[in-house]
């Protein structure tokens, strides 16, 4: 057993709520100031923007998760908090993707947000359109999250 194995771990799951919160900080700011300006011209728009800027604040949570399963899957919430350098390095590794992914794709949905926004303000017919725009990024942070969790789950039953 190696205090390392645990740090890497805790690491992994820090990273992984930290970078797909920033992204999401990030996201719904840019979004939120494109609301903004669409509200300030009609503010019967409300509703509509206000969906359309909280679709990029999905990535913090999915972040979140992975930190809260991986904190459970290695002890820290309760049980014990020994393991090898080996997987605690297995546990940073499967925090990765919606760590990195979560980053990326909340800015780059906040971007397609931001647009759709735009799109509605000039065509309000466009409303269900303006929301399947940035919703198509969000299937790969659905697929970065699903990946952590398995790997997440499937360390757990290692040997090492």
């Amino acid at each position: 057993m190696s205090s390392l194995g645990i740090a890497f771990a805790l690491l992994g799951a820090a990273l992984a709520a930290l970078l797909a919160g920033i992204g999401s900080a990030i996201g719904v700011g840019m979004a939120g100031e494109a609301a903004a300006g669409a509200i300030t011209e009609e503010p019967g728009r409300f509703g509509k923007v206000l969906i359309l800027q909280l679709l990029p604040g999905t990535q913090g949570i999915y972040g979140l998760l992975i930190a809260f399963i991986t904190l459970t899957q290695i002890g820290i919430m309760g049980g014990s908090a020994e393991m090898s350098l080996a997987k605690g390095l297995l546990y940073f590794c499967a925090c990765l993707p919606m760590g990195f992914v979560g980053l990326w794709s909340a800015i780059r949905q906040a971007r397609a947000s931001v647009a759709s926004i735009g799109m509605f303000c000039k065509r309000p017919e466009t409303f269900g359109k303006a929301i399947i725009l940035p919703a198509m990024v969000e299937t790969y942070a659905i697929l970065a999250l699903l990946i952590s969790i398995l790997s997440i789950f499937g360390i757990g039953g290692l040997n090492i």
